[in-house]
């Protein structure tokens, strides 16, 4: 018998809503349709200065939150009908909002993370119990809140006996390194196509670098890579994790200034060699002797940040998630299907190994259709 859950993933490149029906009825996901929607431009636009402070910015956050669920149901609405399956036979929906400010642990020593969404609204469009916010339980139990995504790593690559990497390059990245005597570590590693995707928008008018072609074609600016990996963020030790409040075109900017000299192409290639050092680095400073490395997220259909993987990472079977059986474009809303469920069932996640968090915890809150 079927178990369907749906999962909708807009992350932190803001370039969407990735949505999935997935079947768990037996050990193995098995993802039924994947449907992609794009953002309007005005929308993008308005969630992506909602990430700093403004004008009536409570205001606007809400109303964008309603946007961003309409966005939602017509993803529900086009899975559903492409599948051909009732909204009476899904058991819940996995919301997880578009994060707009994430510190963890600052100010008052718990911090915030804040995801728009409106899940309420999102059970009464579509009549299924939809899970949202399932950051700030984690965020309350002393965690980062962030990355969440390596509990369903585990539970779809890990392999009995072989430490395997599972590197996740969406807006930021995060890596969850499956060990060989079934311990785990996750963590973010720092920007993945955030800030490339932001340079090639302004300097080329496409919303990404598309295979990176632009970035293989410039030259790798070294003063400039060594200023930008000199951020504290990269030395930092796990737990940690990180987002758009750190890395940002005002955090760009500054360590741009004085090079208004640069060619645009060779600041992309620069932009595009800091994702795959700061990863590969991440990847050699704990688990040194990997042998095989998972890439999913928009990042693996990035042909030249695949290739500059590589070849930091000699030795080690870099591969799409593709290989194992789920797209890269499918993996993080097949996890937050996933995380619905353990929601659903009241099933709790052993947090301390990738968030901090105190103590397992039951994430997420549900909203009855």
């Amino acid at each position: 018998m079927p178990d369907f859950y749906i999962g909708l993933m807009s992350g932190t490149s803001l370039d969407g809503v990735d949505g999935v029906l997935a079947d768990f009825a037996s050990a193995t996901p098995l993802v039924i349709e994947h449907v992609c929607r794009p953002f309007p431009a005005a929308l993008r636009s308005e969630l992506m200065a909602l990430n700093t402070s403004g004008d009536a910015e409570l205001h606007r956050a809400a109303l964008a939150g309603n946007a961003l669920v309409q966005i939602y149901s017509q993803v529900v609405r086009d899975l559903l009908a492409s599948a051909r399956v009732p909204a009476s036979a899904v058991v819940a929906i996995g919301a997880h909002g578009q994060t707009v400010r994430h510190r963890p642990q600052e100010f008052d020593a718990t911090g915030y993370t804040i995801q728009l969404n409106q899940p309420a609204l999102l059970a009464e469009l579509t009549g299924i119990d939809v899970v949202a916010d399932f950051r700030s339980r984690d965020v309350a139990a002393g965690g980062q809140g962030a990355p969440l995504a390596p509990y369903f790593h585990q539970c779809l690559f890990a392999q009995p006996g072989q430490t395997i990497g599972v590197l996740n390059i969406g807006g930021i990245s995060n890596i969850t390194l499956l060990r060989a005597d079934g311990s785990m570590l996750g963590f973010d590693c720092g920007p993945g196509n955030a800030l490339m995707d932001a340079w090639c928008q302004q300097h080329t008018g496409h919303a990404y670098d598309s295979e990176g072609e632009w970035a293989a074609g410039g030259a790798v600016l070294d003063p400039l890579l060594e200023r930008l990996r000199l951020e504290p963020y990269f030395a930092r030790s796990a737990p940690k994790s990180t987002g758009r409040d750190l890395f940002n075109r005002r955090w760009l900017d500054r360590h741009l200034a004085g090079l208004s000299s640069a060619q645009p192409r060779d600041i992309q290639a620069t932009l595009t060699e800091l994702t795959a050092s700061t990863c590969a680095s991440d990847v050699l400073r704990h688990e040194p002797r990997l042998k095989r490395l998972i890439v999913c997220g928009g990042g693996a259909l990035n042909t030249h940040l695949m290739t500059r993987l590589r070849t930091q990472l000699p030795g080690i079977d870099v591969e799409s998630s593709a290989q194992s059986g789920l797209p890269p474009l499918q993996v993080e809303a097949t996890a937050f299907a996933w995380l619905a469920r353990k929601t659903v069932r009241r099933e709790k996640l052993q947090l301390q190994s990738t968030t901090g968090a105190r103590g397992a915890r039951v994430l997420g809150c549900i909203y009855p259709a």
